[in-house]
Protein backbone atom coordinates (compact mmCIF):
# COMPACT_ATOMS: atom_id res chain seq x y z
CA UNK A 1 0.00 0.00 0.00
CA UNK A 2 0.95 3.59 -0.58
CA UNK A 3 0.08 5.77 2.38
CA UNK A 4 0.41 9.57 2.26
CA UNK A 5 -0.37 11.61 5.37
CA UNK A 6 -0.56 15.42 5.58
CA UNK A 7 2.16 15.87 2.96
CA UNK A 8 3.23 19.50 2.42
CA UNK A 9 6.02 21.30 0.62
CA UNK A 10 6.89 24.99 0.71
CA UNK A 11 9.35 26.91 -1.43
CA UNK A 12 9.78 30.13 0.51
CA UNK A 13 6.36 31.80 0.58
CA UNK A 14 4.97 29.43 -2.07
CA UNK A 15 2.97 26.46 -0.79
CA UNK A 16 3.35 23.92 -3.61
CA UNK A 17 1.65 21.03 -1.79
CA UNK A 18 -0.73 21.63 1.09
CA UNK A 19 -1.66 18.85 3.54
CA UNK A 20 -2.34 16.06 1.04
CA UNK A 21 -3.49 12.73 2.47
CA UNK A 22 -4.53 9.59 0.60
CA UNK A 23 -4.02 5.83 0.43
CA UNK A 24 -3.79 3.56 -2.61
CA UNK A 25 -4.09 -0.21 -2.38
CA UNK A 26 -3.22 -3.12 -4.71
CA UNK A 27 -5.49 -3.27 -7.74
CA UNK A 28 -6.05 0.48 -7.79
CA UNK A 29 -4.84 2.82 -10.52
CA UNK A 30 -5.02 6.36 -9.18
CA UNK A 31 -5.12 9.13 -11.74
CA UNK A 32 -3.43 12.12 -10.13
CA UNK A 33 -4.81 15.11 -12.02
CA UNK A 34 -4.33 18.84 -12.03
CA UNK A 35 -3.31 21.80 -14.17
CA UNK A 36 0.31 22.73 -14.72
CA UNK A 37 1.74 24.01 -11.44
CA UNK A 38 -0.86 22.19 -9.32
CA UNK A 39 1.80 20.31 -7.32
CA UNK A 40 1.57 16.91 -9.03
CA UNK A 41 5.27 16.41 -9.77
CA UNK A 42 6.29 17.88 -6.41
CA UNK A 43 4.04 15.33 -4.69
CA UNK A 44 5.53 12.50 -6.76
CA UNK A 45 9.05 13.59 -5.86
CA UNK A 46 8.23 13.61 -2.15
CA UNK A 47 6.52 10.21 -2.27
CA UNK A 48 9.53 8.69 -4.02
CA UNK A 49 12.15 10.26 -1.74
CA UNK A 50 13.65 12.69 -4.25
CA UNK A 51 12.38 15.75 -2.39
CA UNK A 52 12.09 16.20 1.38
CA UNK A 53 8.62 17.26 2.59
CA UNK A 54 8.25 20.40 4.65
CA UNK A 55 5.87 18.32 6.77
CA UNK A 56 3.97 15.06 6.58
CA UNK A 57 4.97 11.52 5.67
CA UNK A 58 4.70 8.93 2.91
CA UNK A 59 5.20 5.19 3.26
CA UNK A 60 5.52 2.47 0.65
CA UNK A 61 4.50 -1.05 1.67
CA UNK A 62 4.90 0.00 5.28
CA UNK A 63 8.34 1.60 4.84
CA UNK A 64 8.64 5.30 5.56
CA UNK A 65 10.34 7.00 2.61
CA UNK A 66 12.37 9.26 4.90
CA UNK A 67 13.38 6.92 7.72
CA UNK A 68 13.44 3.58 5.86
CA UNK A 69 14.42 4.89 2.45
CA UNK A 70 16.23 1.89 0.94
CA UNK A 71 13.45 -0.58 1.80
CA UNK A 72 10.82 1.82 0.48
CA UNK A 73 12.65 2.32 -2.81
CA UNK A 74 13.13 -1.41 -3.29
CA UNK A 75 9.35 -1.72 -3.48
CA UNK A 76 9.03 1.28 -5.78
CA UNK A 77 9.25 1.91 -9.51
CA UNK A 78 9.38 5.56 -10.56
CA UNK A 79 9.08 7.20 -13.95
CA UNK A 80 9.96 10.85 -13.29
CA UNK A 81 9.11 13.86 -15.38
CA UNK A 82 11.58 14.11 -18.27
CA UNK A 83 12.83 10.49 -17.85
CA UNK A 84 16.51 11.34 -17.18
CA UNK A 85 19.05 8.71 -18.23
CA UNK A 86 22.72 8.34 -19.17
CA UNK A 87 22.62 9.47 -22.77
CA UNK A 88 25.91 7.89 -23.85
CA UNK A 89 24.72 4.41 -22.82
CA UNK A 90 22.80 2.19 -25.21
CA UNK A 91 19.35 1.06 -24.11
CA UNK A 92 20.66 -2.39 -23.17
CA UNK A 93 23.63 -0.96 -21.27
CA UNK A 94 21.37 1.39 -19.34
CA UNK A 95 18.89 -1.34 -18.39
CA UNK A 96 21.77 -3.63 -17.34
CA UNK A 97 23.12 -0.81 -15.17
CA UNK A 98 19.67 -0.31 -13.59
CA UNK A 99 19.36 -4.08 -13.00
CA UNK A 100 22.63 -4.10 -11.04
CA UNK A 101 21.61 -1.02 -9.04
CA UNK A 102 18.29 -2.75 -8.28
CA UNK A 103 20.23 -5.83 -7.11
CA UNK A 104 18.52 -8.20 -9.51
CA UNK A 105 20.44 -11.52 -9.28
CA UNK A 106 23.05 -11.78 -12.05
CA UNK A 107 21.56 -15.00 -13.42
CA UNK A 108 18.20 -13.24 -13.94
CA UNK A 109 19.36 -9.93 -15.44
CA UNK A 110 19.35 -10.90 -19.11
CA UNK A 111 15.97 -12.59 -18.80
CA UNK A 112 14.43 -9.56 -17.08
CA UNK A 113 15.89 -7.12 -19.62
CA UNK A 114 14.65 -9.22 -22.54
CA UNK A 115 11.17 -9.42 -21.00
CA UNK A 116 10.96 -5.68 -20.42
CA UNK A 117 12.30 -4.85 -23.89
CA UNK A 118 9.60 -7.07 -25.35
CA UNK A 119 6.88 -5.60 -23.13
CA UNK A 120 7.77 -1.96 -23.90
CA UNK A 121 8.59 -2.76 -27.55
CA UNK A 122 12.15 -1.44 -27.56
CA UNK A 123 13.61 -4.10 -29.86
CA UNK A 124 14.37 -1.61 -32.65
CA UNK A 125 16.58 0.61 -30.48
CA UNK A 126 18.32 -1.69 -28.00
CA UNK A 127 21.79 -0.93 -29.39
CA UNK A 128 21.33 2.81 -29.88
CA UNK A 129 22.67 5.46 -27.48
CA UNK A 130 19.82 6.98 -25.48
CA UNK A 131 20.78 10.49 -26.62
CA UNK A 132 20.07 9.40 -30.22
CA UNK A 133 16.49 8.31 -29.45
CA UNK A 134 13.28 10.20 -30.14
CA UNK A 135 11.35 11.70 -27.23
CA UNK A 136 8.85 8.86 -27.42
CA UNK A 137 11.52 6.15 -27.23
CA UNK A 138 13.27 7.94 -24.36
CA UNK A 139 9.96 7.91 -22.50
CA UNK A 140 9.60 4.19 -23.13
CA UNK A 141 13.14 3.56 -21.84
CA UNK A 142 12.16 5.47 -18.70
CA UNK A 143 9.13 3.25 -18.29
CA UNK A 144 11.27 0.15 -18.85
CA UNK A 145 13.64 1.04 -16.02
CA UNK A 146 10.67 1.72 -13.72
CA UNK A 147 9.24 -1.79 -14.11
CA UNK A 148 12.51 -3.73 -14.56
CA UNK A 149 12.57 -5.04 -10.97
CA UNK A 150 8.82 -5.81 -10.92
CA UNK A 151 8.00 -3.34 -8.09
CA UNK A 152 4.89 -3.50 -5.91
CA UNK A 153 4.28 0.26 -6.25
CA UNK A 154 4.56 2.23 -9.50
CA UNK A 155 4.67 6.02 -9.63
CA UNK A 156 4.37 7.23 -13.22
CA UNK A 157 4.68 10.95 -13.92
CA UNK A 158 3.14 11.69 -17.36
CA UNK A 159 3.85 8.16 -18.69
CA UNK A 160 2.48 8.84 -22.20
CA UNK A 161 4.16 12.20 -22.70
CA UNK A 162 5.67 12.35 -26.18
CA UNK A 163 4.13 9.10 -27.38
CA UNK A 164 2.11 8.75 -30.56
CA UNK A 165 -1.50 7.40 -30.37
CA UNK A 166 -0.43 3.80 -30.98
CA UNK A 167 2.28 3.98 -28.32
CA UNK A 168 -0.17 5.57 -25.86
CA UNK A 169 -2.56 2.70 -26.45
CA UNK A 170 0.18 0.14 -25.75
CA UNK A 171 1.28 1.89 -22.54
CA UNK A 172 -2.31 2.04 -21.32
CA UNK A 173 -2.74 -1.68 -21.99
CA UNK A 174 0.49 -2.32 -20.06
CA UNK A 175 -0.73 -0.31 -17.06
CA UNK A 176 -4.04 -2.18 -17.08
CA UNK A 177 -2.27 -5.55 -17.26
CA UNK A 178 -0.04 -4.71 -14.27
CA UNK A 179 -2.80 -3.16 -12.18
CA UNK A 180 -4.34 -6.30 -10.69
CA UNK A 181 -1.61 -6.85 -8.10
CA UNK A 182 0.20 -3.51 -7.94
CA UNK A 183 -0.34 -0.03 -6.57
CA UNK A 184 -0.15 2.39 -9.50
CA UNK A 185 -0.28 6.19 -9.45
CA UNK A 186 -0.43 7.96 -12.80
CA UNK A 187 0.19 11.69 -12.66
CA UNK A 188 -1.21 13.40 -15.74
CA UNK A 189 -2.92 16.45 -17.18
CA UNK A 190 -4.24 14.41 -20.14
CA UNK A 191 -7.87 13.81 -19.19
CA UNK A 192 -8.37 10.94 -21.64
CA UNK A 193 -6.00 8.88 -19.47
CA UNK A 194 -8.56 8.80 -16.66
CA UNK A 195 -11.34 6.64 -18.18
CA UNK A 196 -8.74 4.74 -20.22
CA UNK A 197 -6.66 3.34 -17.32
CA UNK A 198 -7.74 4.67 -13.92
CA UNK A 199 -10.04 3.11 -11.34
CA UNK A 200 -9.87 6.25 -9.23
CA UNK A 201 -9.21 9.94 -9.84
CA UNK A 202 -7.79 12.60 -7.55
CA UNK A 203 -7.88 16.20 -8.73
CA UNK A 204 -5.63 18.82 -7.15
CA UNK A 205 -5.01 22.51 -7.70
CA UNK A 206 -2.70 24.86 -5.82
CA UNK A 207 -1.44 21.85 -3.89
CA UNK A 208 -4.84 20.94 -2.42
CA UNK A 209 -7.16 18.02 -3.10
CA UNK A 210 -10.41 19.08 -4.79
CA UNK A 211 -11.86 15.65 -5.60
CA UNK A 212 -11.17 11.99 -4.84
CA UNK A 213 -13.44 9.33 -6.32
CA UNK A 214 -14.13 7.16 -9.34
CA UNK A 215 -13.85 8.54 -12.90
CA UNK A 216 -17.62 8.06 -13.19
CA UNK A 217 -18.22 10.16 -10.07
CA UNK A 218 -15.94 12.85 -11.48
CA UNK A 219 -17.83 12.87 -14.80
CA UNK A 220 -21.11 13.16 -12.89
CA UNK A 221 -19.93 16.54 -11.56
CA UNK A 222 -20.12 17.90 -15.11
CA UNK A 223 -23.02 20.10 -16.13
CA UNK A 224 -23.21 17.86 -19.20
CA UNK A 225 -24.00 14.78 -17.09
CA UNK A 226 -27.18 13.24 -18.58
CA UNK A 227 -27.59 16.11 -21.05
CA UNK A 228 -28.80 14.98 -24.48
CA UNK A 229 -26.91 16.07 -27.59
CA UNK A 230 -28.62 15.95 -30.98
CA UNK A 231 -26.65 16.34 -34.20
CA UNK A 232 -28.94 17.55 -36.99
CA UNK A 233 -29.34 20.22 -39.67
CA UNK A 234 -32.53 21.97 -38.41
CA UNK A 235 -30.74 23.56 -35.46
CA UNK A 236 -32.98 26.61 -34.91
CA UNK A 237 -36.21 24.63 -35.19
CA UNK A 238 -34.95 21.93 -32.83
CA UNK A 239 -33.65 24.39 -30.23
CA UNK A 240 -37.03 26.14 -30.07
CA UNK A 241 -39.10 22.94 -29.98
CA UNK A 242 -36.97 21.07 -27.43
CA UNK A 243 -37.15 23.95 -24.97
CA UNK A 244 -40.88 23.19 -24.58
CA UNK A 245 -40.32 19.65 -23.27
CA UNK A 246 -41.13 18.98 -19.62
CA UNK A 247 -38.01 18.67 -17.48
CA UNK A 248 -35.79 20.80 -19.72
CA UNK A 249 -33.58 23.35 -18.00
CA UNK A 250 -31.83 24.94 -20.97
CA UNK A 251 -31.09 24.23 -24.62
CA UNK A 252 -27.79 25.32 -26.18
CA UNK A 253 -26.94 25.41 -29.89
CA UNK A 254 -23.69 23.80 -31.00
CA UNK A 255 -21.85 23.83 -34.30
CA UNK A 256 -23.47 20.52 -35.25
CA UNK A 257 -26.82 20.64 -33.45
CA UNK A 258 -28.17 21.24 -29.95
CA UNK A 259 -27.53 20.07 -26.41
CA UNK A 260 -30.52 19.76 -24.08
CA UNK A 261 -29.77 20.13 -20.35
CA UNK A 262 -32.23 18.44 -17.96
CA UNK A 263 -33.56 19.66 -14.66
CA UNK A 264 -32.18 17.75 -11.68
CA UNK A 265 -33.13 14.09 -11.65
CA UNK A 266 -34.82 14.15 -15.08
CA UNK A 267 -33.92 11.82 -17.97
CA UNK A 268 -34.58 13.38 -21.37
CA UNK A 269 -33.22 10.81 -23.83
CA UNK A 270 -36.65 9.17 -24.48
CA UNK A 271 -38.70 12.38 -24.92
CA UNK A 272 -36.01 13.94 -27.14
CA UNK A 273 -36.00 10.83 -29.33
CA UNK A 274 -39.78 10.88 -29.52
CA UNK A 275 -39.91 14.56 -30.51
CA UNK A 276 -37.29 14.02 -33.19
CA UNK A 277 -39.41 11.24 -34.71
CA UNK A 278 -42.65 13.24 -34.50
CA UNK A 279 -41.05 16.31 -36.10
CA UNK A 280 -39.41 14.23 -38.81
CA UNK A 281 -35.98 15.74 -38.18
CA UNK A 282 -33.11 14.23 -40.11
CA UNK A 283 -30.79 13.48 -37.20
CA UNK A 284 -27.20 12.34 -37.53
CA UNK A 285 -26.97 11.16 -33.92
CA UNK A 286 -28.75 11.43 -30.57
CA UNK A 287 -26.95 10.46 -27.38
CA UNK A 288 -27.00 11.04 -23.64
CA UNK A 289 -23.81 12.59 -22.31
CA UNK A 290 -22.01 10.74 -19.48
CA UNK A 291 -20.39 14.05 -18.50
CA UNK A 292 -17.33 15.83 -19.81
CA UNK A 293 -14.13 15.64 -17.80
CA UNK A 294 -12.73 18.81 -19.35
CA UNK A 295 -15.80 20.68 -18.11
CA UNK A 296 -15.38 19.37 -14.54
CA UNK A 297 -11.63 19.95 -14.62
CA UNK A 298 -12.07 23.57 -15.67
CA UNK A 299 -14.92 24.26 -13.24
CA UNK A 300 -13.19 22.82 -10.17
CA UNK A 301 -9.69 24.16 -10.81
CA UNK A 302 -10.76 27.68 -11.80
CA UNK A 303 -12.78 27.95 -8.57
CA UNK A 304 -9.88 26.76 -6.40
Amino acid sequence: MLNVQSLSRRFGALVAVDQLSFEVGPGEVLGFLGPNGAGKSTTMKMITGFLTPSSGTASICGHDIQTDTVAAKRALGYLPEGAPAYGDMTVTQFLRFIARIREIPAAQISQRIDAVIDTIQLQAVVDRPIDALSKGYKRRVGLAQAILHDPQVLILDEPTDGLDPNQKHEVRKLIQSMAKDKVIVVSTHILEEVPAVCTRAMLIAKGRALFDGTPEELSARSRYHQAVTVHLDAVDEAASALQSLDGVDTVEKTTRGVTVFPQSGVSLIAPVNQMAREKGWQTHSIFQEPGRLDDVFRTLTEAA
